[in-house]
């Protein structure tokens, strides 16, 4: 798995499914996203939800035989969490999902809470990661103290239904009523120290999600969650950088070293001038790229 900057493997596509639903597992374990998630709370009607923690560790070990990570999305700590937690940690996911994750306290309880549940299965202290699912207006502007709550975030997931509903926003394919809350949410994260996942494009049209996936790479996010299994393909393709981006960021990177050589600051490349911070971010594309190429 590569890693990018050094630190959390690139981990592009986060696929939500109902908890209990096989024939949809089935198809997840055929999307080739990189990491499934079960997910226990809205997807899985509480009537529903013994049955799905009953399936989880045979699931998990199917997703994992195909080369995923697997995640589980439990409910809150408030609600069926713990019954959650009991039932999925000894499958040992990579990762816990917690849902309208909006405070530092929510996170510090949830580690208390999985290293409690470690513990009982005899596994090593941290070995499981939390995902917190930011999808309240709370959960957003926190999400730098959220991240630094636990070791054990790594990543953080913006969400869009509750969170539109949350803002009392009107729901469209355009998105821009979550437009000021992602490009918060990337800033904020990134100022945390942690990965940002865009939020999922809930709408049937994988066209529409590439385009959604293009928009959120140009803000910062090299990941994006998803609900639907067919869509996988389309937004790993909006998320990886194309021929001519490689090429182009190839160009910028050649002549501003060579302009350095000579003694130069900058450099002209098509018709833009290449300055430190272009070169660097030229740079981290040729990464992205080269990482994508391995994980493809």
């Amino acid at each position: 798995m590569a890693l990018l900057d050094g630190r959390y493997p690139l981990l592009r596509t986060w696929l939500f499914g109902p908890g209990a639903d096989t024939d949809v597992h089935a198809a997840m374990s055929a999307s080739h996203a990189e990491v499934l998630i079960q997910d226990l709370e809205d997807f899985t009607p509480p009537a529903r939800r013994d049955e799905a923690r009953a399936l989880a560790a045979a699931l998990f070990a199917r997703w994992r035989a195909v080369g995923a990570r697997v995640c589980v999305r439990i409910n809150s700590l408030h609600d069926d969490g713990p019954l959650d937690l009991a039932h999925v940690v000894p499958a040992r996911p990579d990762f816990v999902a917690y849902p309208k994750a909006a405070t530092a306290s929510h996170m510090r309880a949830l580690d208390r809470a999985i290293t409690t549940a470690e513990e009982q299965a005899g596994f090593a202290p941290g070995s499981i990661g939390i995902l917190p699912v930011c999808e309240t207006a709370l959960g957003v502007v926190n999400v730098r103290e959220i991240a630094a709550a636990s070791p054990r975030i790594r990543y953080a997931l913006l969400g869009a239904e509750d969170l539109a509903a949350d803002l009392m926003a009107e729901r469209s394919r355009e998105a821009v009523e979550l437009d000021y809350a992602r490009r918060r949410f990337v800033l904020e994260c990134r100022a945390g120290g942690i990965e940002p996942i865009d939020a999922p494009y809930t709408f049937a049209d994988a066209q529409g999600a590439a385009q959604e996936a293009r928009y959120a790479r140009r803000l910062g996010y090299r990941a994006k969650s998803l609900v639907r299994s067919d869509h996988t393909a389309a937004i790993v393709a909006a998320l990886i950088p194309g021929e001519a981006e490689m090429a182009q960021a190839q160009r910028m990177v050649q002549a501003f070293e060579a302009a350095r050589a000579r003694g130069e600051g900058r450099a002209l490349v098509d018709g833009l001038l290449v300055e430190v911070p272009t070169y660097l971010n030229a740079k981290r594309l040729l990464a992205l790229g080269a990482a994508s190429g391995a994980n493809t």
